[in-house]
């Protein structure tokens, strides 16, 4: 038997840096792990996180859950079929129900096969504390997302006071009394809690508010910058013109005067830039709502 574990959480929460930790804990272990990995938009930019050594099944455009349910199966077939690993790890979109995704999992094709562990959901504390700033759709996912949760990982404890810490756990109990909460920071989590876990039987379709990606005019968009260098201060200066239904950014991003473009990532009005080493193309994926209307001046789609 093979565990599985489904890790969820709203976008810019943290789902990717806890992925990484996890899997090179795994690997301590000397436990094989293989991903497949759901992203909202066209770009597989996550998967750029997974070492080259695993096997690893990109599913693109928010496809995991719902009708891509199929597919899932398809991919997790494969996997079964053509690649040796002790621990299947599924990341899906920030856009996507917990809940619907791990019922995609639960196949008779391979029930003898898999030991589902449960979900892991990733919550942005600070995101918690300004949730009725969401609109109405996309608090029901984000809400979902953590009544859902095996484990709950409070994430982003390092940007918030001792009380705010403690409001944030005692207000999650409250609304998820099953679930383990750990307080994070960068998504780590001790791979005993993840062992520990037990995920519930079938979960009752009845139990699930479902929200689709549609009614909540969520999508992304791809921007290429065509030979086109900002200063860090002209970038950001865009970033903050931008309406607070874009909730996250990832890319990477060419500054004037430095050889490679930097890594970019945005969410929920914090920017972080990292130098890189090797020259990745200039794209950048922008999510969120009504992403297709945006101003992007200077900006070459």
């Amino acid at each position: 038997m093979k565990d599985v574990y489904l890790f969820s959480g709203f976008l810019g929460s943290g789902k990717t840096s806890m992925l990484t930790d996890v899997i090179r804990q795994l690997k301590e272990k000397n436990l094989k792990p293989a991903v497949i990995m759901n992203e909202l938009g066209k770009l597989p930019f996550d998967s750029q996180a997974v070492e080259k050594d695993i096997p690893l099944k990109e599913m693109l455009e928010g496809c995991i859950c719902c009708s891509g349910a199929e597919k899932t199966e398809a991919q997790i077939q494969s996997l079964l079929l053509d690649s040796d690993f002790d621990v299947l790890i599924i990341e899906t979109t920030g856009a996507a129900h917990p809940v619907e995704a791990l019922d995609a999992v639960y196949s008779p094709l391979f029930a003898e096969q898999l030991n589902i562990k449960g979900i892991v959901t990733v919550a942005d504390s600070k995101l918690w504390l300004n949730r009725e700033t969401l609109t109405p759709q996309v608090r029901s996912l984000f809400m979902e997302q953590i009544r859902h949760a095996h484990l709950l990982l409070a994430n982003k404890t390092d940007l918030l006071t001792e009380a705010e810490q403690a409001q944030v756990v005692y207000e999650l109990q409250g609304f998820n009394p099953h679930a383990f909460i750990l307080q994070t920071t960068n998504g780590r989590v001790p791979l005993r809690l993840l062992e520990d876990l037990k995920a519930t039987a079938q979960v009752d379709k009845q139990d699930v508010v479902k929200t689709p990606i549609a009614s909540m005019h969520l999508g992304s968009r791809l921007v290429e910058f065509n030979d086109v260098d900002f200063t860090q201060e002209q970038f950001e200066d865009w970033v903050r013109t931008l309406p607070e239904t874009v909730y996250r950014m990832k890319g990477y991003v060419p500054l004037e005067g430095v050889k490679n473009p930097f890594l970019f990532q945005y969410a929920y009005g914090m920017v972080q830039w990292l130098p890189e080493y090797v020259k990745m193309p200039a794209k950048l994926v922008i999510i969120g709502e009504d992403v297709s209307s945006l101003n992007v001046i200077g900006i070459n789609k």
